[in-house]
C-alpha cells in the first residue's frame, strides 16, 4: 500500500472512481456508503476492491436504523457484515436515527426513506444500546455512531445529546462519528450561537469517544439550514473543526461531499484544509533552550 496522509480522507463518489485510481492522490482513507456495495460482486465490489488495494476503506451507512425499536434488519445487517468481511474497513459507521416503523394493525414495516431523529429519552438509549451490540457482534468489530441533522425535535426528550452518546458509548462500546457540520447546522436551526452551540456540544463529550469527524457544506434554503452535502466547508464550520482537533486530537477526518459534486481538486483543496488544522494543532511543542539544558 502506498504512503498517504495519515489522518484526512474524502468520500468516494462515483465520478471520481476512476480519476482518483489512476492518479492516486495522498490521502489518508477513502470513505463510500456500504449499502452501495451490498450486490454479490458486479463492477461496483469490483472498483471497491481496487481502492482497497491503494487505501484504507471506511463503510459509513445509511441503512441500519438503530434507532429502530423493531430492532436491526437481518437480512441488511447480514449484508454488512459480508462487506466488512470482504473489505476489512478501518472504520465501519452509521448514524443515531431510525428509518423503520410498524404501522397499520397487520404492523407492516414500513421504510421511510430518511434519516430520523430519535427522542433522547432513556428507552431510546436502550434501544440503541441494543441494536449496536446486535450490529457488532454480527460484525466482530465496533462500530461508530453519527450525531444526525435533525429539523425537529421531540417533546420528551430528557436526556442531552452529548450525553446519550456518552451512555451509548459506555453501554454498547462503541464510538462516535462527531459531524461538525450538522451540530452547526442544528444550531443555526435552533436559533443558537452555532460556533459556541457546536464547541459546547464538543466539550461534553468523553474524552476518547470519538472514531471519526465529518467536514461538509450545508445551504440556507429561505431560513432552514439543510445538509445537503454540496458545497464547501463553511467558515463556521472550520472554527468548530479548529476546536474538536484541539480538545480532541488528530482524530481521522472525512470531506463529505455528496450532491453537485464537483471535481475531484475541488475535495482534495478540502482535505488539504483539514490536513493542515491538524497538523497545526498537534504539531509536537519543540523543547526551549532551558528544558534542554535541564
Amino acid at each position: 500500500m502506498t504512503s498517504h496522509a495519515p489522518n484526512v480522507g474524502i468520500g468516494w463518489r462515483h465520478p471520481h472512481y476512476e480519476v482518483l485510481l489512476a492518479e492516486r492522490p495522498p490521502l489518508g482513507f477513502l470513505e463510500v456508503h456500504s449499502e452501495n456495495f451490498f450486490g454479490d460482486g458486479g463492477a461496483a465490489l469490483a472498483v471497491l476492491m481496487a481502492g482497497r488495494e491503494a487505501y484504507p476503506i471506511s463503510l459509513h451507512g445509511v441503512g441500519l436504523s438503530l434507532g429502530s425499536a423493531m430492532g436491526v434488519d437481518d437480512s441488511h445487517l447480514a449484508r454488512l457484515a459480508r462487506l466488512v468481511k470482504q473489505v476489512d474497513p478501518v472504520r465501519v459507521s452509521d448514524h443515531a436515527s431510525f428509518a423503520r416503523a410498524p404501522m397499520g394493525a397487520a404492523r407492516a414495516t414500513v421504510h421511510a426513506g430518511d434519516l430520523l431523529p430519535l427522542a433522547f429519552t432513556e428507552d431510546s438509549l436502550r434501544v440503541m444500546v441494543d441494536n449496536v451490540q446486535k450490529t457488532q457482534d454480527a460484525m466482530g468489530r465496533q462500530i461508530l455512531v453519527e450525531n444526525l441533522s435533525a429539523y425537529l425535535r421531540w417533546a420528551d426528550d430528557a436526556i442531552d445529546e452529548p450525553e446519550f452518546f456518552n451512555q451509548l458509548a459506555q453501554r454498547s462500546g462503541c464510538g462516535m462519528l462527531l459531524d461538525v457540520n450538522n451540530l452547526v447546522v442544528n444550531a443555526l436551526n435552533a436559533g443558537q450561537p452555532p460556533v459556541a452551540a457546536a464547541c459546547a456540544f464538543i466539550d461534553a463529550l468523553d474524552p476518547g469517544i470519538v472514531g471519526e469527524i465529518h467536514l461538509a457544506g450545508y445551504s440556507d434554503q429561505q431560513g432552514l439550514i439543510i445538509d445537503d452535502h454540496g458545497s464547501r466547508v463553511r467558515p463556521e464550520v472550520w472554527r468548530v473543526y479548529e476546536h474538536a482537533i484541539h480538545c480532541l486530537g488528530a482524530v481521522p477526518t472525512l470531506v463529505e461531499w455528496d450532491t453537485d459534486v464537483p471535481a475531484l481538486e475541488v475535495l482534495l483543496s478540502e482535505a488539504a484544509q483539514a490536513q493542515a488544522v491538524i497538523d497545526r494543532l498537534t504539531r509536537p511543542v519543540a523543547a526551549t533552550t532551558s528544558q534542554v539544558r535541564a
